[in-house]
Parts: C-alpha cells; structure tokens; sequence
C-alpha cells in the first residue's frame, strides 16, 4: 500500500510539475482537476509495479527452492557413489 500512495503522490507531482513549466497557476479551478487524474494513473502504476515485484518474488522463491533440492539430491548421490558415510537424510542434516 505505500508504494501505491508513493505512485499516486508521484503522478500529483507531475502535475505540478507540468504546470510549473507551462507557467500556469497550480491551483485554478480549470487545472485542479488534473492532479486527481494524474494521482489515480500514478496509482494504478504504483498497483502494477507492486504485483509485479510479488509475482516475481514468488517465482524466483519456488526457483531457489528447486535448486536447493537438486542440489541436496546431488550431495546424497556423490555421498553414495563414495561409498563411504551415512546419507545427509539419515544423519539428521
């Protein structure tokens, strides 16, 4: 949720910012209604950006746990093919 209110306060600011450079007033009542839209599409923006992060969270912390699983099966495999020791699974670790 911060993040989307970050957004939203970062499209105002353009706003503003738009119309600082055209040397319009800031806050007349034809120009006001600007700053509601630019804070909604700023939103919607932060909204997308924030699900996407999640989304790609997600995706690389079922990656990592495949990979971690592969490996402990290849540590098992080399510890068999030696010979020699107990399995990681059978001595607790």
């Amino acid at each position: 949720m911060p993040q989307i209110l970050t957004w939203a306060l970062f499209g105002a600011a353009v706003r503003w910012w738009q119309l600082g450079i055209e040397m319009r007033p800031f806050l007349a009542r034809d120009t006001a209604w600007g700053y509601p839209a630019f804070a909604a599409v700023g939103g919607s923006f932060g909204y997308w950006l924030s699900q996407v992060d999640k989304r790609q969270t997600e995706i690389l912390a079922r990656r990592r746990g495949s990979l971690l699983e592969k490996r402990r099966r290849a540590r098992e495999r080399e510890e068999a093919a030696r010979g020699g020791g107990i399995p990681a699974v059978a001595a607790g670790v």
